[in-house]
């Protein structure tokens, strides 16, 4: 799968994570750091309070 594929995937996840109400730290363990990066950006959309 290419990286792009990889990084909507693990947004979208981290998303998923953070409306379920998992603490952050359920983050997987991914082999590259653009796909952590891409999940915790996700997350904290999820979590962060809107304006």
């Amino acid at each position: 799968m290419a990286f792009r594929e990889d990084a909507v995937r693990a947004r979208a996840d981290g998303i998923a994570a953070g409306r379920a109400g998992h603490p952050v730290t359920r983050c997987p363990r991914f082999t590259d750091p653009r796909l952590t990066a891409a999940w915790v950006r996700g997350y904290a959309a999820a979590v962060r309070p809107a304006p």
